[in-house]
């Protein structure tokens, strides 16, 4: 019976047939940063890092430092918790947690700050999913233990029962985080990237929380779904679950031994797209990419996605990019590694066009591959 019980996916699924379409999404993205432009007069005794918008945090000068916020929500994810937890009895909602930090503080990250302080969003669809005393006390421990792992406070948030608006018996999580950038030599927002450039790739746990959408429609067109077991022996939902790695305490480490990145790239949405996320016009040139996790490979094969959907959708196993002086790239793959994350020196910066060009995987994005900025 378990020989029988295979997918019977065949066709194409991308991104868009999965239900998150960026070519309908980011032109909003593009009109609210043309809004947003026009509030900055409303900044009394303070002025904006007028390049900090269209970058991952917006950052204000405060005099004696620059101060970095961000909001962020964790997506689709705790979508495939409940049907896990029925399967293997864990609740999944401290790593959920821990997804839901690593959405914001890997975003605040790229500007070069420390991130001092988080804001929790929970949004039940009634006040009855805050009743499950197990997973509300792991969704609590797991929040409290990412904190502690990127030594952020947690000040406080909201916890709002929505019913019409969130779905019955689900919740939607969401956290706001600010930091420091102090001193200002840290900002990181591009101006230093140059020819020559190392760029060090950091490894990604798994799916992270990007593309789930695609995750989940691929489990829903699977004989078995979320009990497939991948390539790494697992059930495909466990293996979907792994959180997201934090990575404040390498751009921490690095800058404690002297290395400031000459700019950072979260990849999240957009996949490896989000590497040529800078807006001046520089090749990145790839001629070693990570061991893509199982899972991804799974879903690449179920979803019939070529390498230019896949690495377009995907980390495919890079969660987090630093260009660094070219002198420096050993040492940044070294302290990485003694932060206990895994990284390897892919690539380097030349000069021309702006495109993303992966050799081993032979996969090339120019800018008309994506569109984040006003």
């Amino acid at each position: 019976m378990a020989a029988e019980r295979r997918s019977v996916t065949k066709k194409t699924i991308d991104y868009a047939a999965a239900g998150v379409d960026y070519d309908k999404i980011d032109p909003l993205k593009i009109a609210a940063q043309r809004a947003a432009l026009s509030t900055a007069g409303n900044l009394k005794g303070f002025s904006e890092i007028a390049a900090s918008r269209g970058e991952s945090a917006y950052v204000v000068d405060m005099g004696d430092f620059l101060l970095a916020s961000i909001t962020e929500c964790l997506g689709t994810k705790v979508l495939i918790a409940d049907p896990m937890r029925a399967e293997t009895g864990k609740t999944y909602f401290d790593a959920l947690a821990q997804d839901t930090l690593a959405m914001a503080v890997n975003d605040i990250i790229t500007v070069g700050a420390t991130p001092i302080s988080v804001h929790a969003y929970w949004a039940a669809g009634s006040s009855e999913w805050f009743n499950d005393k197990q997973r509300a006390n792991d969704l609590v421990n797991g929040w409290k233990a990412a904190c502690d792992t990127c030594g952020v406070v947690w000040g406080g948030g909201e916890t709002p029962s929505l019913g019409g608006v969130v779905m019955p018996g689900t919740i939607d999580l969401a956290a706001s985080c600010v930091g420091v950038v102090r001193p200002k030599e840290r900002l990181t927002l591009g101006d230093k990237l140059k020819p020559g450039d190392a760029i060090v790739l950091l490894a990604s746990s798994g799916i992270h929380a990007n593309g789930v959408s695609l995750a989940r429609k691929v489990a829903a067109d699977s004989c078995d779904g979320y009990q497939t077991i991948v390539g790494d022996g697992r059930m495909f939902g466990e293996a979907l679950l792994d959180p997201t790695i934090l990575y404040s305490p390498v751009t921490e480490a690095l800058y404690a031994a002297g290395i400031i990145p000459h700019y950072t790239v979260n990849v999240t949405g957009h996949g490896w797209r989000k590497i040529m996320r800078y807006p001046g016009a520089f090749t990145y040139e790839f001629t070693e990419v990570p061991p893509v996790p199982a899972v991804l490979k799974y879903i690449q094969h179920e979803a019939n996605m070529d390498n230019t959907d896949a690495y377009g959708t995907f980390n495919m196993g890079a969660g987090f990019a630093l260009f660094v002086d070219a002198s420096d790239a050993a040492k940044t793959v070294a302290i990485a590694e003694k932060a206990g994350v895994a990284a390897i020196i892919a690539g380097t910066v030349r000069e021309g066009p702006k495109s993303v060009v992966i050799k081993p995987v032979d996969v090339t994005f120019t800018a008309a591959d994506m569109h984040l900025r006003a």
